[in-house]
């Protein structure tokens, strides 16, 4: 009964809410005239209601499978009048990461953020201005700047597992979510906020982070109880990040933060950003970082702990490095840890954050398969490309099933043998995720200090995604038994 309910849902989520996008888009599914090239092979009517039971039974990835191995890198379902066509593998998908505006585009398909972050901001305001304020996301994110989050990370991470006892069983996703909250309320918002004002802050950016589900989706303005507490929060959300920046101007009082960048951020025609502009910015940061760091600690927790040979290979990497340094920590050791750095990387490939990512298209475009074929995707379809097939492939990947993190070591490198977007967990292209530093360098930190001072078990069964939430999760408790010990440094 639970495979069914979310495979229902997952089947909304690709299909019914097109439906929606229809009336956002506004445009027919026409191809030029003058197009000799068809369309992508398409599922629709008695073929589409056959997938029902292998979508059941089996779950929307397996589906998804099924139906590139079928149909091939490009496919398109229609559902009633409306038409999504999927893509997979690195040559379908060049369109789609690195297609202009005028091509494919993010459009409206997320209006339903507006209301969760305000109208200053993201996709409220005028694709110009979103590129620049996308500058602003990404030169706050950049190396020179990771360097200075060090020190306030690891002194979260500390103090947060300082109030573990000796020994005792915890839910590793409610901890590492309360522990990235704590994190970027730090070094992003900074310390007014973390040091004040923290238990209010998380309430209420809960209550907007509730805002994300299916029928928000659809109807991001409809007036049901979770719009109007999501509607409340960011109001009041605002109202606190307005107040903290209001007092930074007026003493002249400059914090070493991305809240503190993004007051000092200038557009390119010498405009500086306004306090509101500031206020949601920060809102639509935490909240990209938050989920996809979370999930990805949460996964990569699942997998290490499951496979003792890559969970011991990461904690003598830890053995090394404390010996190395001292046990010390700052943004260079960090790179040094190669190893950990994998068994993330495998994690977040087997399970992405983002298992799918959405474009609209604007215009006729053709687009090249691994099968030698050409397809012109018609103007007004849905674009969806498929990173949980894409990372999956076994013609870039060996035993793609199998967690193994030295599969991106000196040697093998599958995704960079692979060619472009082997790899997307991470989105790629015009759209890269500009906090992928960012959300490495916390993961590495906080299980850097696990393995020195954790002994570590899995009690729990290994968790299966739950398709049933509008951004996938591990489905259920991740519990881990712990008890402390200490790594020496000699």
């Amino acid at each position: 009964m639970e495979l069914t309910i979310s495979a229902l849902w997952f089947t909304i989520a690709l299909f019914l809410i097109t439906v929606v996008l229809t009336r956002i888009a506004n445009r027919r599914n026409t191809i030029d005239d003058v197009c000799t090239l068809p369309p992508p092979p398409e599922v629709k009517g008695i073929a589409l209601m056959g997938l029902f039971p292998t979508l059941f039974t089996k779950g929307p990835e397996a589906t998804m499978h099924y139906l590139y191995n079928k149909l091939g890198s490009a496919f398109t379902v229609s559902f009633l009048w409306k038409r999504t066509t999927f893509l997979v593998g690195q040559e379908a998908s060049g369109v789609f990461f690195q297609g202009l505006e005028s091509e494919v585009t993010q459009g409206n398909l997320f209006e339903f953020t507006v209301p969760m972050f305000g109208r200053d901001m993201g996709f409220a305001v005028d694709y110009a201005t979103r590129m620049e304020q996308t500058r602003f996301f990404v030169e706050s994110l950049r190396p020179a700047q990771l360097r200075s989050y060090v020190d306030p990370m690891l002194q979260e991470v500390e103090n947060y597992f300082a109030k573990w006892g000796e020994q005792g069983v915890v839910d590793l996703k409610y901890e590492f979510e309360e522990l990235l909250m704590l994190i970027s309320s730090r070094c992003l918002v900074g310390k007014e906020v973390r040091e004040k004002m923290f238990g209010q802050f998380c309430t209420l950016f809960h209550e907007i982070e509730e805002g994300v589900n299916f029928a928000s989706f659809m109807f991001p303005y409809i007036p049901i109880p979770v719009n109007r507490r999501r509607d409340r929060a960011r109001i009041r959300l605002k109202g606190i990040l307005s107040e903290v920046v209001r007092s930074r101007k007026m003493f002249n009082r400059v914090e070493d933060d991305v809240l503190q960048r993004f007051i000092d951020s200038t557009y390119k025609g010498g405009r500086g950003t306004t306090v509101e502009e500031v206020s949601g910015m920060m809102l639509g940061l935490i909240f990209a970082g938050k989920h996809t760091s979370a999930m990805t600690t949460t996964w990569t927790g699942a997998c290490l702990l499951s496979h003792a040979k890559y969970f011991d290979a990461a904690l003598e990497e830890q053995k090394q490095i404390i010996k190395k340094y001292n046990g010390n920590i700052d943004y260079n050791i960090l790179s040094e840890m190669v190893t950990l750095h994998s068994c993330i990387k495998e994690a977040a490939r087997m399970h992405p954050a983002l298992p799918t990512l959405v474009r609209q298209v604007k215009k006729d475009t053709t687009v090249r398969t691994k099968e030698g074929r050409e397809y012109v995707i018609p103007r007004g379809d849905t674009l969806v490309n498929l990173v949980m097939v894409n990372n999956m492939l076994t013609h870039i990947y060996k035993d793609p099933k199998v967690y193994d993190p030295d599969r991106f070591r000196p040697g093998r490198e599958e995704d960079k043998a692979g060619g472009k977007f082997s790899y997307t967990s991470f989105g790629g292209g015009r759209h890269a995720c500009g906090g992928e530093a960012y959300a490495y360098m916390q993961i590495k930190i906080i299980f850097s200090h696990l393995l020195r001072n954790f002994e570590l078990k899995l009690i729990s069964s290994f968790p299966k995604p739950d398709w049933s939430k509008f951004l996938p999760e591990p489905k259920g408790k991740v519990m881990v038994s712990y008890k402390r010990c200490h790594l020496p440094s000699t």
